[in-house]
């Protein structure tokens, strides 16, 4: 099963590597709890080790590829590698490619690309030669993309934001599930979930779904105490999760445009039908699913999380140490769905929670990332997850205990370093072997060696240059622990790719402004994360897909 592989001593298809001391690995290959946890989808269990069928390789979001096997720490320069293609699209691309080894389309086995448009649109091209084998538009009769409602986070049309979730045993060829934002002729919003065949482009399960929602609250949107999902006001920014058969999708606002609360919710990936909702900021407002576009991440028994934008979050708890009124705005959440239904099992919050909401100094800004299971110097066992937003602190939890509220101090936490990120985090990290890469905003990219179970409080190494807004969201390549490459995109005009070596981040291997304009690809995008698959890197760009590889 893959999360018994994730979890334990060997390199896997998602580029773990276990962190277990001799002792510990003697004496078991994986916990127990670990061992009996069911499979993350079967669309992820097909052996492809190269496919890219979701935001940042795999639902933890670890954001490596290990199987990579041309690209290498010497042949990633200037005079051998560079950009080899472009794949014009009608839009910006603002949600991260998704890559499928051997689809069946065209009539034959090809390597294929997937891209999504904020102009409702979506390709499938050949991934080595461009090819264009469908394009399907997400609009309806008579409809147009949405407006930016005034404000510049998503500009100046908001179509496909989300980064999609690939199940290849879904329909009879495999389905790509997105949400798309439209207007209609009478100037109403829609946001609708649609699933798509990867051969043919044609919807499937009866699709589109129109999503609609309400939740018991008295919170922004309300009537007769029932919170109103009003697709108008949201957009479909994080990237979709499924675990099992079900699909989850978030929603963010459009800046802080009130009336808005926290939306999550669950569809069933067969039948398109919403199966749960969660509100987590019912009884109040704000608290929107930002996360600079990073995916809902999850754990290997499902369990899901996030990190919560600025909100309404009740300081008075219950006897068990929640929110009285169920708000949990600024918030690092975990939320179960084992029931079938989605609720909240865990969460938490810094002390000065409420002043940092005011000032917009929010969480939500970065993303949620789940860390493997890592062992400390006495072999004890730790289940930990990473996150990082406007506050300039780096939050690690205990995922089996992660501290809850104290408006005191945050002693219950498993470990927070402050001040580390002195401008803040718009981006989300990545992991490869026991460390973590964090890139914030006009500063350096920085890399955390894990040690005994914990984060450096000082970076292990960073690179020379600095990244402006929003940071950067480092990728990483590697083969096994080997010949491991983080990549960045400096969101600047050019934008610039960059490689650096992975042991230290100090050395640039490349830079795609190194061969005068040979390598450069037009203005940055600033939610876009650059993707490796099969020797190729991938980089969304406002006009379409640069393609850099080893040069001919």
């Amino acid at each position: 099963m893959l999360s018994a592989l994730l979890f334990i001593g060997s390199v896997t298809p998602y580029g773990v590597a276990a962190t277990a001391p001799a002792s510990a690995a003697a004496s078991s290959t994986a916990p127990a709890s670990s061992a009996q946890s069911p499979p993350i989808n079967p669309g992820l269990s097909i052996p492809y080790p190269t496919d890219v069928l979701t935001y940042h390789y795999n639902p933890y979001r670890l954001g490596t590829n290990s199987q990579e096997t041309t690209l290498t720490v010497s042949n990633v320069n200037s005079a051998t590698f560079g950009k080899v293609a472009f794949y014009t699209v009608d839009g910006k691309v603002d949600a991260q490619p998704l890559y499928v080894n051997k689809q069946f389309i065209g009539g034959s086995l090809n390597n294929i690309l997937y891209v999504v448009t904020e102009n409702d649109s979506i390709y499938a091209f050949d991934a080595s030669s461009g090819r264009q084998y469908w394009k399907v538009s997400a609009l309806g009769q008579g409809e147009t993309t949405s407006d930016d409602h005034n404000c510049t986070n998503i500009s100046p049309q908001i179509g496909i934001t989300d980064t999609p979730v690939i199940d290849k045993a879904g329909g009879p060829n495999g389905a790509i599930y997105f949400v798309a934002m439209t207007k209609d002729s009478s100037g109403n919003y829609h946001q609708r979930l649609h699933a798509l065949d990867l051969t043919t482009g044609a919807e499937l399960f009866g699709g589109p779904t129109e999503i609609q929602a309400t939740y018991p609250g008295t919170g922004d949107g309300s009537q007769n105490g029932q919170v109103i999902f009003a697709p108008g006001q949201f957009a479909e920014r994080a990237g979709l999760l499924e675990y099992g058969i079900t699909i989850y999708i978030a929603f963010a606002s459009h800046c802080d445009v009130r009336p808005y609360t926290g939306w999550l919710m669950a569809y069933n990936a067969r039948t398109l039908a919403q199966s749960s909702v969660l509100d987590v900021t019912p009884n109040g407002n704000e608290g929107s699913i930002w996360m600079s576009g990073s995916g809902l991440a999850s754990d290997s028994f499902g369990n899901i999380y996030f990190l919560d934008a600025n909100g309404i979050f009740d300081t008075t708890l219950n006897s068990q140490g929640f929110p009285i009124n169920g708000d949990y705005g600024n918030a690092f959440m975990k939320v179960s769905s084992s029931s079938g239904q989605l609720a909240v099992v865990d969460y938490f919050n810094m002390y000065n929670t409420v002043q940092e909401s005011d000032n917009d100094e929010d969480l939500g800004a970065g993303g949620a990332m789940v860390l493997p299971d890592l062992y400390d110097n006495n072999g004890q066992l730790h289940h930990l997850a990473v996150g990082a937003g406007k506050d300039t602190n780096l939050y690690i939890v205990d995922r089996d205990n992660m501290g809850k509220f104290n408006p005191n101090n945050d002693n219950a936490i498993y470990q927070e370093i402050d001040g580390i990120f002195p401008y803040g985090i718009f981006s989300s990290p990545a992991y490869f072997n026991n460390s973590v890469y964090y890139g914030d905003v006009g500063d350096n990219l920085k890399a955390f060696a894990i040690s005994n179970a914990k984060l450096p409080t000082t970076p292990t190494s960073q690179t020379i240059n600095t990244f402006t807004y929003p940071g950067a969201t480092p990728t990483i390549s590697a083969s096994g622990t080997s010949n491991g490459i983080v990549w960045a995109i400096n969101n600047s005009n050019p934008a610039v790719l960059y490689a650096f070596d992975a042991t230290n981040l100090s050395r640039e291997l490349y830079d795609s402004n190194q061969a005068g304009s040979r390598d450069q690809f037009g203005p940055g995008n600033k939610f876009i994360t650059p993707v490796v698959a099969n020797g190729k890197v991938f980089v969304g760009t406002q006009t379409g897909v640069a393609v850099f590889g080893l040069l001919p």
